[in-house]
């Protein structure tokens, strides 16, 4: 084969005693999609920072057509032709369409004037050779647009910066599926205009279905390197986690207790009328497509939204609206799908993050004590088999996973009666799915919680869950039994009046 754009020959990382890489050697030729996947922690985006610049390797080789290079910023291996799309767009919301696409390398006129025909003629072709022409103007401010469309003024930028090899890092994990098909069209047209693609994605279908090689890597060390043709998810599966997973969702007859939380004809600004009970020890899963309400649910009972009529009680005792502190004080724990914008402090700590809801409990004489915030999570910390360097490494220093389990760890830390959790493993490996599966059995089965678990995934919605709630339009539109919930039946429910069971599959998926 000819010459990779791209090698790493013996690639290693290591920050102080913690080794986050070690002596990782790949290839990415032009116009081939390799497929990166491991477990969050297992050194994926400690990879990309390196091949970007961002991080000096401690030791080991980055070559470039054959040629040795030695990146100190992200700059030089952008002129080398490398790019990340991160997970986050890196997109100035106050700046236009296109002046984001050229940023860095605006056309001018003379020394000190922006050359603005040039500007718009060259951003009004690449919207159109990339079909964003009817969504995007190139005068256009980007702060009122979606994730998908700042994804794909990343990807231009990429192309017009002449970007050789782009870096996919979880590109779906925000995406509806018709966004979804669109960025596979986008990313089969680069690779056919000879780009070379790393493609990072918890999602395996989707590895299986782009992929031309997949790399796994596990705890910083290279597992295999192996031809994307005939291989399985089980078999990707089996060496990210060192184990098979044969039992994901093991079958459990629940011994559920009292009525913990009743909500009677709730209605707020997004859901109407609705109703239902939850048992400790059970696990309740509300399912629907994009819009239906689920999140907005989960909001107006921790209080984020305002009831305006209907009522919410734990233990008979009603809450009151739109008061997260009640909730939080009754026993209600909520893990928002979007833990970054709605879950995180992301300037504080670890420690400081997983204390944030018990104040009462890491205080002396209302001053914080660092000890007693250590004494109470520390233990539980090592329950969650959370890989931090240290309580009080900063929040962003984690792996989505990770930050996932420090916000279940703030729960753990408080006196709950209900945990509701909103897409819990959302951009979250096969192997911390597991450990977060696990963990709901033991809060329901050995401690008696109440837990409501919103997902799109309809696997993990039927698999987890011991009765399933399905919502369209801000209402609940069935009710099913463990027996009845098959995923036929939820998919049935879910679809709005008046659209076909074959469109709510083809346009939405089933976990939309």
């Amino acid at each position: 084969m000819s010459t990779p754009f791209l090698r790493t020959e013996a690639l290693t990382k290591h920050f102080g005693p913690v080794r986050a890489l070690t002596d990782i050697s790949i290839d990415v030729h032009a116009g081939q999609v390799l497929a990166l996947v491991g477990e969050n922690g297992a050194g994926k985006s400690t990879l990309m920072r390196l091949l970007e610049g961002v991080f000096a390797p401690t030791r080991g080789r980055i070559y470039i057509d054959g040629q040795e290079m030695r990146f100190s910023q992200p700059k030089e291996a952008h002129a080398a032709g490398i790019r990340v799309i991160h997970q986050e767009p890196e997109i100035v919301p106050d700046l236009t369409v296109a002046e984001n696409i050229f940023a860095g390398a605006l056309p001018r006129r003379g020394r000190y004037f922006l050359d603005w025909s040039t500007l718009l003629t060259e951003t009004t072709r690449l919207l159109k050779t990339f079909g964003m022409a009817s969504e995007l103007h190139p005068r256009q401010l980007c702060s009122g647009l979606g994730p998908a469309q700042r994804q794909m003024i990343e990807i231009m930028r990429a192309v017009q910066a002449g970007g050789r090899m782009i870096a996919f890092d979880e590109p779906t994990s925000s995406l509806t599926e018709e966004e979804t098909r669109r960025l596979f069209k986008i990313i089969r047209r680069l690779k056919a205009d000879g780009v070379g693609i790393i493609y990072i994605s918890h999602r395996l279908p989707e590895i299986i279905a782009l992929a031309d090689r997949v790399v796994v890597l596990r705890d910083g060390t290279l597992v295999d390197d192996l031809p994307a043709e005939g291989v399985t998810e089980q078999q990707i599966t089996r060496m990210m986690v060192g184990r098979p997973l044969s039992e994901m969702f093991p079958h459990r007859d629940p011994a559920t207790g009292d009525v913990v939380l009743k909500v009677q004809g709730m209605t707020t600004e997004h859901v109407h009328d609705v109703s239902f009970e939850l048992r400790r020890g059970e696990v309740l899963g509300i399912g629907g497509l994009i819009g239906a309400g689920r999140s907005e649910l989960a909001k107006g009972i921790f209080g984020f939204h305002r009831r305006t009529s209907g009522t919410v009680l734990i233990d008979g005792i009603e809450l009151p609206s739109g008061s997260t502190a009640g909730a939080i004080a009754a026993g209600i724990g909520f893990a928002p799908e979007d833990r970054k914008d709605e879950a995180l402090l992301l300037l504080q700590t670890i420690l400081e993050n997983a204390v944030l809801c018990v104040p009462q409990k890491v205080s002396n004489g209302g001053f914080f004590s660092r000890s007693k915030a250590l004494n109470l999570i520390s233990g539980i910390s090592s329950q969650m088999r959370l890989k931090a360097a240290s309580l009080d490494a900063p929040i962003t220093s984690l792996s989505g996973g990770n930050q996932q389990k420090v916000v279940l760890t703030r729960w753990l830390a408080c006196d709950l009666k209900v945990l509701i959790l909103d897409e819990p493993t959302r951009g979250i490996d096969v192997g911390a799915k597991s450990e977060i599966y696990d963990l709901i059995r033991k809060l329901t089965d050995e401690q008696g919680l109440g837990v409501i678990v919103i997902s799109s995934e309809m696997p993990e919605l039927l698999g987890l869950s011991d009765r399933v709630l399905v919502m369209s339009d801000g209402r609940v539109r069935a009710h099913f039994d463990r027996s009845e919930a098959t995923e036929e039946a939820v998919m049935q429910a879910a679809i709005p009046h008046g659209q076909s069971f074959d469109g709510a599959l083809k346009h939405e998926g089933a976990g939309a």
